[in-house]
């Protein structure tokens, strides 16, 4: 079981405010990528956020653009796991090839504040959250190797060697 401090956002969230559109072929470095997370939405986030904290929001996280960095942005600062309520397709699929875990799980977000924190036990499936209990999905075989060895390129060069890039 692992303890994480949370950011709790709403319903909706778009790729353009996890990462905005402007800076999607200008900054390239993680360092550069990160220092813009969640800008448009949350100025304090890129800045007090520290690794192993997690997200915890409302329906639709994701929404708009498949842009790669709007998960990206969020893996370079650190963030292990996104709670939602749902998720938008794409970046459901591109948060497990980036190697962040996306969980869907109704009501978290109605008993969590900024600042609070969580337990998450993945062996049992478990968010303990202000006195309460709350289901993770159990993820595929497949899907869970891909998350183990932090995404999916990492995964393929450790199963075929470095000619997977």
């Amino acid at each position: 079981m692992s303890e994480h401090r949370v950011w709790v956002y709403g319903d909706h969230v778009n790729t353009d405010v996890i990462f905005p559109g402007k800076y999607t072929y200008t900054l390239k470095t993680p360092d550069e990528i990160a220092a813009h997370a969640l800008e448009d939405l949350d100025p304090a986030f890129a800045v007090g956020v520290q690794p192993g904290d997690v997200i915890v929001a409302g329906r639709n996280w994701g929404c708009g653009s498949s842009r790669e960095q709007a998960v990206t942005a969020l893996k370079y600062v650190g963030v292990p796991v996104l709670i939602a309520e749902s998720f938008s397709g794409l970046y459901f699929r591109n948060c497990i090839n980036q190697g962040i875990l996306p969980v869907v799980c109704s009501g978290l977000r109605d008993v969590v504040r900024t600042g609070d924190t969580i337990m998450i036990d993945r062996l049992s499936g478990e968010i303990h959250a202000a006195g309460q209990v709350f289901a993770m999905p159990t993820l595929s075989p497949s899907v869970q190797a891909i998350l183990d060895a932090g995404g999916l390129v990492p995964m393929l060069q450790r199963r075929f060697g470095e000619s997977a890039r």
